[in-house]
This record gives structure tokens, C-alpha cells and sequence, in this order.
């Protein structure tokens, strides 16, 4: 009989804890699946933010976007996404051991269509002129921001509170 008790309280202790949480999804993805990732008719609000690890501007916002993640990740209507433009010959050897020392916490892609780039910046926006980073605003398919530029914590909340 006490092994029973045991066991089921042992059982009630497990099935109360809180689920474990998702790992970010980092993976190598050409233009035509990111598209159709942020494309989506889902009601989500994809921050999509390009960024890399050898760009210096791009490192220091990083911790902000982390930051707005957090707040913004149990939305049932706010995704974010990072998507790096790195080499794709640095993909194991560089980006993911930053993404674990800054611990990122987002769904992370690394472009692998650099080779491409003139056809997909003016698909995203027309004046983008390539230059990292830059961030977009997505729903249902459609853009609603572009900035081509750092953005600060206060900024990239007061753009997400706009249209989220």
C-alpha cells in the first residue's frame, strides 16, 4: 500500500511540472522557404530582424530583441525571427556557438542564398539597399514595417504594440 501511495504521488509531482520549453528552431533555409514562413495567413506578427555575427551594429541590438522576445513570447499572436547572413560555410562553426554564448532564445535561419541576394532584398522591399540590420514587420502576409537600421528596445516595443 505504500509503494502505491509513493507512486502515485510521484506521479502527480511529474505531471504538475510545467512543460519544458521549445528550443529555437536554427536551421539553413533558401529565400522560397523563408517567404513562406513570414508568409503565412496565420494572424502571427513576425518581427523578422537580418542581422550577422560580424556585424557590430547588429550584435549590440541583439540583447533588445532578446529582451522584447521574452516579453512578447507566450503572445499567441507574436513570433520573432533572426535571420542571419552569414556564411553558410559558418554555420556550424560560428553562428551557432554565438547563438548559445548570447543566448538567443528565438527562431534562428541562416540565409543560405547569398549568391542570390539581388533578387530577394527587393522582394522584401524595394529601397533596401542590403544593408544590416533591417527589420520587418509581417502579418497575414503583408508588410507592415521596414527599417533599415539598429533598433532600440523602445522602438522595436512601440512598432510590435502598433500592430500586434
Amino acid at each position: 500500500m505504500k509503494f502505491i501511495y509513493i507512486s502515485i504521488v510521484c506521479l502527480l509531482m511529474v505531471s504538475c511540472q510545467s512543460p519544458k520549453p521549445t528550443k529555437p528552431i536554427v536551421k539553413m533555409l533558401a529565400y522560397e522557404e523563408l517567404e513562406k514562413t513570414i508568409n503565412q495567413q496565420d494572424d502571427l506578427l513576425y518581427v523578422v530582424n537580418f542581422w550577422a555575427t560580424w556585424c557590430k551594429p547588429c550584435i549590440e541590438e541583439l540583447p533588445d530583441f532578446m529582451a522584447i522576445n521574452e516579453k512578447y513570447k507566450d503572445h499567441k499572436n507574436f513570433k520573432m525571427v533572426l535571420v542571419s547572413l552569414d556564411r553558410a560555410k559558418d554555420f556550424e562553426t560560428v553562428m551557432k556557438p554565438f547563438l548559445v554564448t548570447q543566448n538567443i532564445t528565438t527562431d534562428v535561419y541562416l540565409l543560405d542564398d547569398n549568391k542570390r541576394m539581388n533578387t530577394w532584398i527587393p522582394a522584401f522591399d524595394p529601397n533596401w539597399s542590403g544593408a544590416i540590420p533591417a527589420t520587418f514587420l509581417y502579418k497575414n502576409g503583408k508588410k507592415l514595417v521596414f527599417k533599415e537600421q539598429s533598433l532600440s528596445k523602445d522602438e522595436l516595443e512601440a512598432l510590435i504594440k502598433t500592430h500586434l
